[in-house]
């Protein structure tokens, strides 16, 4: 059994906790939500009043967070955990934030000898309570190895990037892909809803044709195509669509820092900031009534 700190009890990082229970580690949590706290302590973990309690004692520090500014906060704040972990502790951040970021808090934790890696996720709310998602890391080789054990509790694929920062250029680019296509299938069943077709007969056909993807085959955005999918439920419980307009400007940053063009990315920005102004916290499917006509 290892003591786990685990911070960030969202919509993912909930599950992937509740997993790490189910394995036989002891999880001291926190979150800023009473309610995904509770959870937690139902499940097992004990509960934490503040991140500095949390990693008192632990061999391990996990946390999952929105967005770069609280991962640097969390870690590198006025009291930020750099300064209380103790050294040789491997620390694993499973947020998607700026590879900027990332490295700025590898190199602080470095510093003071400790052990820290990204490791951003992919798989979504479904892959994160079945305990099947795909870890992208980036950080030194024998490090992955003391946290493979835990991510192998938590997910069924792990790739090593490279150095620190590489697991969130790999994930940036990842989820820019993943809008880009979300956006064309929406836009496809759109069309030919429109023209007289049935959504989930069009799926059908797309799927065993050229257009088949990942957002068409398994988390279908037209309502009452799939079971068990945000559609299925009024586009809750998913990435919310914020959250991937956050990633897209991760990919723009990128973009201007590399000087690596990305015209599909930028018009999946204007999309997704046009969505997120009204629907910031539905799924990130729910891109499909920008084009849907309703009756």
């Amino acid at each position: 059994m290892t003591q786990i700190a685990f911070i960030g009890l969202g919509n993912m990082g909930g599950p992937m906790a509740l997993n790490l229970i189910k394995a036989g580690h002891a999880l001291r949590v926190f979150d800023l939500s009473p309610t995904a706290l509770e959870a937690a302590r139902a499940a097992g973990a004990t509960v934490a009043t503040s991140p500095a309690e949390a990693v008192q004692g632990a061999e391990t520090v996990i946390s999952m967070l929105p967005a770069s500014q609280h991962v640097e906060s969390l870690y590198l704040g006025t009291d930020g955990l750099i300064g209380k972990i103790a050294a040789g502790t491997l620390v694993i951040d499973c947020s998607t934030i700026a590879p900027a970021s990332s490295r700025k808090v590898a190199e602080a934790a470095q510093a003071r000898g400790i052990v820290f890696i990204d490791a951003p996720v992919s798989g979504g709310t479904a892959g994160a309570a079945a305990g099947t998602l795909t870890f992208i890391v980036g950080g030194a080789a024998e490090a992955l190895e003391r946290a493979r054990p835990y991510l192998s509790a938590m997910g069924k694929n792990i790739f090593h990037a490279g150095g620190n920062g590489a697991g969130q250029v790999a994930k940036i680019a990842n989820n820019m892909l993943l809008a880009i296509h979300m956006a064309g299938t929406a836009e496809a069943l759109a069309l030919g809803v429109a023209n007289g077709l049935d959504p989930k007969v069009l799926s059908e056909i797309m799927v065993k044709s050229s257009g088949r993807n990942w957002s068409l085959e398994l988390y279908n955005p037209w309502p009452g195509v799939q079971d068990n999918v945000p559609a299925s439920r009024g586009y809750s419980g998913g990435f919310g669509s914020s959250l991937m307009l956050k990633d897209l400007g991760l990919a723009a940053e990128a973009s201007i820092a590399s000087g690596s063009p990305i015209p599909l990315g930028e018009l999946a920005r204007n999309l997704y900031g046009l969505h997120s102004a009204a629907s910031g916290a539905l799924d990130f499917s729910s891109i499909v009534s920008l084009y849907r006509k309703e009756s």
